[in-house]
C-alpha cells in the first residue's frame, strides 16, 4: 500500500479513538472495513504501534472500559500530528481527483499564484532539527532591507499562513528567532551537534500566541465583539485555541481568547475591519482606535 493510504488508515484510527468512546479493537477494525479497508488485527495492532513510535501519540487501552483513547498528557505534539494528517489527506484527495481525470485542476483554485519559494530547503531543515545539529543561512530581513549570515540551533520547523519558518536561536543568543525560509540562502547543515536546552520549548511558546512574534509579555484576556454575521466566521475557524464563547445573540458574537498580545494579533483585528470592536484590555483598544485613526488620515 501507498505511504498515503497508510496515513489514510492512520487518519481513520485517530478519528474513531480520539471520539472518546473508548471504541474496542474490533469496533476500530470494523470503522476501517465501513472506509474500504480490510486489514488484519497484526496490522491494525502494528498500526497502532507505529502511531506512537513515529509521531509520539500515545494510544493506550484502558481495561475498566474495555476500549482505547488517546492520552494526550503524555503524547507529543498532539496538534501538529492532526494538522500534519490533515495536510496529507488533503493532499491525497487532490491527487485521486488529479488521477481520475487530467481536467480536474481546470475546477481547482489555489490561494497563491506564486512559487513556495525556499520549500526545497524544508527536508534539510527537518533533518537538520531532529538530529540536533547547526545549520548556518544568509537570511534576508523584510523590514531593514539587508541580508546577514546567521548561525542557528534549530528548534522547531512552523507553518504559518501558507508559509515555512524555522525557528532557533542564533549565535550566542539565548532567545528565539524565527526565519521565513522564504527568505533563506546558501543554507548549509553542519555537522557539528548541539544539545537542546530542555528549559526552552518553541512549541509552548507559540500555544500562547497568535502567528509568529513571541514578545516577552504576559498572558492576557482579549475580549472582542464581533457582528452576528462575521461571528460565524470566527465560530468555525477560531482566532485561537483557547477562544470561548461569551455572547451570542442577534446583536453581537462576543468572544475571549487568552494570548500574549503581538504584531499578529493587532493584524489579525485589523483584517476584521468594522466588523469587530475590542473590548478588553483598554490599553490595546486605544492602540486598535490609533491606528484607525492614522489609516483614516491617509485618505
Amino acid at each position: 500500500m501507498s505511504k498515503h493510504g497508510t496515513i489514510r488508515r492512520y487518519t481513520l484510527e485517530i478519528e474513531k479513538i480520539s471520539r472518546g468512546q473508548f471504541p474496542s479493537f474490533q469496533s476500530i477494525s470494523d470503522y476501517l472495513v465501513d472506509h474500504g479497508f480490510e486489514i488484519g488485527s497484526r496490522t491494525l495492532q502494528r498500526d497502532l504501534e507505529q502511531i506512537r513510535y513515529e509521531f509520539g501519540i500515545e494510544i493506550q487501552y484502558d481495561r475498566s472500559k474495555n476500549g482505547y483513547f488517546i492520552d494526550y498528557e503524555n503524547s507529543l505534539n498532539t496538534d501538529s500530528f492532526f494538522r500534519f494528517l490533515e495536510i496529507v489527506n488533503t493532499a491525497e484527495l487532490l491527487s485521486e481527483s488529479l488521477t481520475e481525470t487530467k481536467n480536474a485542476l481546470n475546477f481547482i483554485s489555489f490561494d497563491s499564484s506564486g512559487s513556495l519559494k525556499g520549500i526545497e530547503y524544508l527536508k534539510p531543515l527537518i533533518r537538520a532539527t531532529r538530529d540536533h545539529r547547526k545549520i548556518s543561512f544568509i537570511h534576508h530581513s523584510f523590514q531593514s532591507g539587508k541580508s546577514r549570515k546567521y548561525t542557528l540551533k534549530p528548534y522547531l520547523i512552523r507553518e504559518y499562513q501558507g508559509r515555512w519558518y524555522i525557528v532557533g536561536i542564533p549565535g550566542a543568543f539565548k532567545e528565539f528567532r524565527t526565519f521565513g525560509i522564504d527568505r533563506i540562502e546558501n543554507l548549509e547543515v553542519k555537522a557539528e551537534t548541539f544539545t537542546p536546552d530542555k528549559n526552552l520549548n518553541p512549541t509552548q511558546l507559540f500555544t500562547q500566541i497568535i502567528g509568529l512574534v513571541f514578545p516577552n509579555k504576559p498572558v492576557e484576556h482579549v475580549v472582542l465583539s464581533f457582528t452576528p454575521a462575521q461571528g460565524n466566521y470566527i465560530k468555525t475557524l477560531p482566532l485561537h485555541t483557547s477562544q470561548k464563547g461569551l455572547v451570542d445573540n442577534a446583536e453581537e458574537c462576543r468572544i475571549s481568547i487568552s494570548v500574549v498580545p503581538n504584531y499578529e494579533l493587532i493584524q489579525e483585528i485589523l483584517k476584521h475591519g468594522e466588523s469587530v470592536k475590542v473590548l478588553e484590555p483598554l490599553w490595546l483598544a486605544e492602540e486598535i482606535k490609533a491606528i484607525l485613526k492614522r489609516a483614516f488620515e491617509r485618505y
